[in-house]
């Protein structure tokens, strides 16, 4: 019987970079749901219907990226967790609140959270790690994803959480490292302390990196580009200014590091040449974006 097709392991063995795959979000809601996720995972969990309906509208007006999140392995809590987040280039924190039940969450005023203000929990001041596990969505996601959680769950109990789909199933696994909005794509279990450790220390490990989540794809691309060619691989040592396109497909990414340095960097986004399965469930092939860097100046 032929190998059940892995878009992980087909992306893997086609050595696709993963930079400039970071999907985007500046704000962020994480709602606390055990028990099993469906494709769709918050609509199809154990929430009451009503409730996640009325949760995704809040979000949605609040410009957050909703996400449910568990637990490594089986919990039941009797009080849920959940995380306002907000990670920008600028401002980043991370509030807690710990409700009854996720209707309790509705009574909650989340406007301040599109002004990237708090909303009123409690300050959490270390990060949180999201491994993506939503098997229903993606089987790679779980495959690679829950070993990576129960590795970091021992070492790090409660910054770590499952977290349902969040863009990148052929990177899985795929861990997002908050408030700094760092993904990283192509995890192992045996790799993922380390990584986090490195993530702690304030450095970026760049074989694994996705990008920044507020950033647009392209100024991703820029960005790891720039952190390459000069060696600079603390979080913040590169900011990324403005982008404008150009002709041919190029766009001219203005950056600035650390050391006070004005970058420019020219990067070219064409079609990748081979078309390739992008999930486990696609019935077709596509061809993703590719970025090449053209210049720095």
């Amino acid at each position: 019987m032929a190998e059940r097709f892995s878009c992980a392991l087909a992306s893997r063995l086609l050595g696709e970079p993963r930079y400039g795959t970071a999907s985007q979000a500046r704000r962020w809601l994480l709602v606390e749901q055990p028990g099993p996720w469906g494709t769709d995972a918050v609509v199809q969990s154990r929430l009451p219907s009503q409730v996640a309906v009325r949760l995704r509208a809040v979000a949605r007006a609040a410009g957050a990226r909703l996400l449910v999140i568990r637990r490594p392995g089986r919990s039941a809590p009797t009080r849920r967790t959940c995380f306002a987040v907000v990670s920008t280039g600028g401002i980043r924190h991370v509030e807690r609140f710990i409700v009854d039940h996720p209707a309790d969450l509705l009574g909650i005023d989340w406007s301040p959270l599109r002004g990237f203000a708090p909303v009123g929990g409690e300050v959490v001041d270390h990060p949180l790690y999201l491994v993506c596990t939503n098997g229903s969505h993606d089987t790679c996601c779980a495959r690679f994803g829950r070993p990576v959680a129960r590795a970091l769950e021992e070492a790090l109990g409660d910054r770590v959480w499952e977290a349902s789909h969040y863009g990148g199933d052929r990177f899985a696994g795929n861990l997002v490292c908050l408030p700094d909005g760092i993904y990283y794509g192509g995890v192992d279990a045996g790799q993922a302390l380390g990584l986090v450790e490195r993530h702690q220390a304030g450095r970026v490990d760049l074989d694994h990196y996705r990008g920044r989540s507020f950033l647009p794809f392209v100024a991703q691309a820029a960005e790891h580009f720039v952190r390459e060619e000069r060696g600079l691989t603390h979080v913040d040592d590169v900011a990324v200014q403005r982008v404008d396109a150009m002709d041919g497909g190029r766009f001219r990414v203005g950056v600035v590091t650390s050391a006070g340095e004005v970058i420019a960097a020219t990067v070219e986004c064409s079609e990748a040449i081979d078309p390739q399965q992008l999930t486990c469930r696609s019935s077709s092939e596509e061809h993703p974006p590719r970025y090449r860097l053209v210049a720095l100046s």
